[in-house]
């Protein structure tokens, strides 16, 4: 009894129990994905044009970036307090506009519904952050792995959810609603005393990469599985029961994880916390005072003395020179002939503050390129529900599925491929935002086209540049601006979702579209005077003309972020050579 009584415990402490838990709860997390889908009904029941519509979409990626007060409340309370938080802020939120649009209280003013769909949203920036804490401090050698599965959970749950809606099959759209407001309140609660910073197994261990390399394969079954089911639905009327198989399958894959903690606990190999040794103590106390750094104080001076045809030479060659550079100045200000001045402020590679990063075009080349590619992207996403209604088709869900599956796919995708570039190659990692950007490019093309078929590859190409930036876009970031205050510029790198949405989707796409819906109805514009119920229904668009000119602007744009890309990939090219380039691989070995 007391060697269960032991494993038990070692179960519940156990860190591999917590990583599997913050999966499940990102799993609903990403409530926002859905909004595609919740939105004809909020149009139709409240009589919203589409400008009011994507008022309400700016205000729920508001919601979904403004983490600031998120982070400092989990700073000051429990882990489990702030996953409350979310959970209230959630409930409070949607199931208050749920109330709204069935009629069961009474109708609120535009801005009213904006602050609930802030509200609402915002509660999952608590589930983002508590679990991305939580599995940080419990793998901090691991945090590429544990990352980029999380978000790519995030991703999935648009899909995951809509699986679990169709179980129920409520003919008034607005349960969705319902079961976006209770949904994930309840996931946060059952979880809330288990994704928790635990304490013991911190060691990189023999067992973690065949761990990680089976939840990989979970997701790539979960994401193929997803994309084969809504295909089939799409294509072929299934019964309820058919349905109700289909979704006990996914929840059956979800919990398949669960084994690893288990294998670990009760398996022969388990060990207790208190038994493993300690992780070494680092002989260098402050990693700002590295060698490394005090190289890059000589490597800062290099970019006045060099010359400029340095950097068009081959990698291996370029660092030849350099090296050979660097140490006649390392000598000459040994003995005084040189002093070695710093520039006010870091250099690239250096620990920035968000106020130092604010004034640097690196910076600003990468945050607008965000805004121009993630915004583009994420106005598709709120616009799901009318583009798809637009040509003609009736269930949006697929589109709102597909686009949650092909977003997951593009931050695993986009996270390995841009590794490949640096690592391999040591070439900036912006280069392969730049061609992820094209890629979107050719998105927006196909749905701006309307031909048949074509919102099926407009989503796939979309979705995927649109994950990629998720996981290309914050490791730039790192490398050019250091960890030390990672947080505050990835809260402010995440504005870019709300920024890129208020211009194209309330700006652009719903002006458009309200235009062209005016020419196909020129009797709304008095049934609209006259606030006759008819208005919202006079303002529905038909055809690829209401999305056409939109989509090409976004397609244009997009051009034009991967070429700010490239323009940052030319000024940071010396700075990747050093960091990944084969002196810089092998000094760092040492």
């Amino acid at each position: 009894m007391g060697v269960l009584q032991e494993k038990l415990s070692s179960f519940y402490k156990s860190r591999w129990l917590v990583f599997v838990a913050a999966m499940w709860l990102q799993s609903w997390a990403g409530i926002g994905y859905l909004f595609g889908s919740i939105s004809p009904v909020i149009k139709s029941s409240l009589g919203y044009n589409q400008k009011q519509l994507a008022m309400l979409g700016v205000a729920k990626d508001l919601g979904d970036a403004v983490g600031f007060l998120t982070g400092l409340l989990c700073e000051l309370l429990p882990i489990w307090g702030a996953l409350l938080v979310g959970a209230a802020l959630n409930l409070i939120g949607y199931g208050w506009v749920w109330l709204v649009v069935t009629a069961q209280v009474p109708v609120l003013p535009l801005w009213a519904m904006c602050v609930l769909i802030f509200v609402g949203t915002n509660g999952e920036t608590y589930f983002n952050t508590v679990s991305l804490v939580s599995c940080v401090q419990n793998f901090p050698k691991s945090r590429g792995p544990v990352v980029g599965i999380l978000k790519g959970f995030a991703g999935l749950s648009g899909a995951i959810l809509s699986q679990i809606y169709a179980l129920f099959h409520a003919p008034n759209q607005a349960s969705l609603i319902f079961m976006v407001a209770v949904g994930p309140a309840l996931v946060g609660i059952g979880l809330m005393f288990l994704v928790r910073p635990v304490g013991g197994h911190k060691q990189v261990r023999p067992s973690d990469g065949k761990c990680f390399t089976f939840v990989y394969g979970v997701c790539l079954l979960l994401a193929a599985y997803l994309l084969g089911v809504m295909v089939v639905q799409d294509l072929v009327e299934v019964s309820d029961t058919v349905i109700s198989i289909f979704t006990v399958i996914l929840l059956l894959i979800l919990v398949i994880p669960i084994v690893i903690p288990i294998i670990l606990s009760f398996g022969p190999e388990q060990r207790n916390p208190e038994e493993e040794s300690l992780l070494p103590e680092q002989q260098n106390k402050d990693p700002g005072k590295s060698q490394l750094d005090s190289e890059e104080v000589i490597l800062s001076e290099l970019e006045d003395e060099k010359p400029k045809e340095v950097d068009m030479l081959p990698a291996s060659e370029r660092q030849k020179r350099i090296a050979h550079l660097q140490q006649r100045l390392l000598q000459a200000a040994a003995v005084g002939a040189v002093r070695v001045k710093r520039r006010r402020g870091p250099h690239r590679g250096e620990d920035f503050t968000l106020m130092q990063a604010l004034i640097k075009a690196d910076f600003w080349l990468l945050f607008i390129s965000m805004i121009m590619g993630s915004g583009s992207g994420l106005t598709v996403i709120d616009n799901l529900g009318q583009m798809s209604q637009s040509l003609g088709y009736d269930n949006a869900h697929i589109f709102v599925s597909m686009v949650s599956i092909w977003n997951f796919l593009g931050r695993v995708g986009g996270g390995y491929i841009s590794e490949l570039v640096v690592r391999d190659h040591a070439y900036p990692r912006p280069s392969a935002l730049a061609v992820f950007q094209l890629i979107m490019t050719v998105g927006h093309f196909f749905i701006g086209m309307g031909w048949p078929g074509a919102m099926y590859v407009g989503t796939l190409l979309v979705g995927l540049g649109y994950g990629a930036h998720w996981a290309i876009v914050p490791a730039t970031a790192s490398e050019l601006f250091g960890l030390r205050n990672f947080g505050a510029l990835y809260n402010f790198i995440t504005l870019a979702n709300p920024a890129g949405t208020l211009i194209f989707s309330s700006l652009i796409a719903s002006t458009i579209y309200d235009s062209e819906a005016e020419k196909q109805h020129p009797q709304s514009m008095g049934s609209l005077l006259l606030h006759l119920p008819t208005a919202a229904e006079s303002l529905k668009c038909e055809g690829s003309v209401c999305f056409f000119l939109t989509s090409m602007i976004m397609s244009a744009l997009c051009v034009f972020a991967a070429g700010l890309c490239m323009i940052l990939v030319l000024r940071t090219r010396i700075v990747y050579a050093n960091l990944y380039g084969k002196t810089s691989s092998s000094r760092l070995r040492l």
